[in-house]
């Protein structure tokens, strides 16, 4: 059982009476007392908070005393060396399965952050995490006190000393924009797509070069790169795909904009409900977009939008808003997850759900998929602030982590996993940024 699906899971069977709680404990309902002032610290979220933190602090005792157990009967290091040595698993299928033994024993550690600026480094709250593509570095996004978000880049390269350090270097300048949801964010070897703005004011979308956060000479930092200013924007994804190059898609409210960075054309295509989520594909053309409506639909991105014409491709549907889309590798399959907390596997040529991976929590946040291939693993953190890891192939819950932090909405960790953090030499595990620290779940 997911330890934190719910506090009240083993009373679920218990009926709920108005003006009173069931206290498992006691197995008795105490009434709920209106307090002076209309002040009654007793309430039902209070009580399931209450419980949940307990079951979380529960599960941090657990880790620390290292008691974890295999999530398959059976499953143990040298029973998959035997199979493998007797040729009954594939060196794919032996990877995939070492590493979800490793996963199953990660061990948490906090990782000093070291700053050229003294003054950088654990003085505001992480709120997004991203690494490249060869998870050779670490974008951040930070708030800071006046309620803007500042930039930054971590080196991973001293991740695998025995105490681990990072290096982190701030930017020149901050936005005094706040940075919305989880999923604005693209980050290449030379450039990031960084999308900004709120939902009640006008936002902007900019192309940043890399070398903003180097430790080298500053006076030879080039500047932006290009900023477009657009309306209410909900999502960005930059397109890799060399037949489309230098283009990148902001989904609006009710609308999908796809611009060229060097030309500066742009092309509008209206929806019937807001983008949240977007992604390009690299083999093809085709830009996937996710709705609150729960849509989720491609756009050719070659043709041009002509009134009266149908422009969708393949569609599919969720029953609530989808909040993040991740194409798998071979781009037959698409991952998506909702605001109900439903996270699918879908057949992008029957367009039929394959898969469904359950125990994700989410009621109204944009939260991100994290989907590793080669290790065949999915994660996700959810709303409640547990960071889930499931069995790619056969959607089985492998693991669940509770944040070292007590859960808040401003305390959801931003997770990055990778069996090659700080480059191909790296170490594995999962980096965990939850308000000001930074933390390394290593393997074993």
């Amino acid at each position: 059982e997911d330890p934190s699906s719910s506090s009240l899971t083993q009373n679920s069977v218990v009926p709920e009476l108005p003006g009173f709680y069931y206290d498992a404990d006691k197995n008795r309902y105490f009434r709920l007392l209106p307090g002076h002032n209309n002040y009654n610290p007793l309430t039902k979220e209070s009580i399931q908070y209450k419980a949940m933190e307990c079951k979380r602090l529960k599960l941090l005792e657990e880790e620390l005393k290292q008691k974890k157990k295999t999530t398959r009967a059976g499953l143990n290091s040298s029973m998959l060396l035997q199979k493998r040595q007797l040729g009954l698993l594939s060196s794919t299928s032996y990877c995939r399965l070492v590493h979800e033994l490793k996963v199953n024993c990660m061990h948490r550690r906090k990782i000093e952050i070291h700053s050229p600026d003294s003054s950088v480094a654990g003085t505001n709250n992480f709120k997004i995490i991203v690494a490249d593509a060869a998870c050779e570095r670490i974008f951040t996004v930070n708030d800071v006190e006046h309620g803007g978000c500042k930039y930054g880049i971590i080196n991973l390269s001293g991740l695998g000393k025995e105490s681990p350090t990072v290096e982190m270097y701030d930017n020149l300048y901050f936005t005094n924009r706040k940075v919305l949801g989880k999923s604005l964010f693209s980050l290449t070897h030379f450039s990031k797509l960084c999308l900004m703005g709120i939902a009640e004011t006008p936002g902007c979308a900019s192309l940043l070069p890399a070398s903003l956060f180097s430790s080298s000479n500053s006076g030879d930092r080039p500047g932006m790169l290009c900023s477009f200013k657009i309306s209410t924007a909900w999502s960005c994804a930059w397109c890799l795909n060399p037949q489309i190059n230098a283009c990148f898609s902001t989904g609006l409210t009710r609308r999908v904009l796809v611009a060229n960075v060097v030309t500066g054309r742009q092309q509008s295509f209206r929806t019937s409900s807001d983008v949240l989520a977007q992604q390009f594909a690299t083999q093809t053309p085709v830009l996937y977009n996710g709705c609150r409506s729960g849509e989720i639909f491609s756009i050719d991105v070659r043709q041009r939008n002509r009134k009266g014409q149908s422009w969708k491709a393949i569609q599919l549907f969720h029953d609530s808003a989808v909040t993040s889309i991740r194409l798998l590798k071979a781009e037959h399959y698409l991952m998506a997850s909702d605001m109900a907390g439903k996270i699918k596997l879908w057949d992008l040529r029957t367009t039929k759900c394959v898969k469904q991976y359950k125990g994700h929590h989410n009621e109204y946040a944009i939260l991100p998929l994290h989907v590793n291939e080669e290790e065949g693993l999915l994660t996700a953190v959810g709303q409640d602030c547990y960071t889930r890891i499931w069995s790619l192939q056969d959607a089985h819950l492998l693991r669940t982590i509770p944040s070292p932090h007590p859960s808040s909405k401003d305390a959801i960790p931003s997770v990055v996993f990778s069996s090659r953090l700080g480059g191909c030499q790296g170490v594995p595990g999962l980096l965990m940024a939850v308000k000001q620290d930074l933390y390394h779940f290593s393997y074993d």
